[in-house]
């Protein structure tokens, strides 16, 4: 899964190192929550 993300950051061109850890925490915090779904359905989520 990391060697995935690290390929699409390239093709994208993103500096930043990508890994899973950091892409779920991203999901959670600008996908879910931005969009009002509630911390308690998020944390069962990821």
């Amino acid at each position: 899964m990391n060697e995935h993300l690290k390929t699409n950051a390239k093709a994208a061109g993103i500096k930043q190192d990508l890994f899973f850890h950091l892409a779920r925490h991203t999901f959670a915090t600008t996908i879910t929550l931005s969009n009002g779904v509630p911390l308690e359905t998020v944390s069962k989520v990821v």
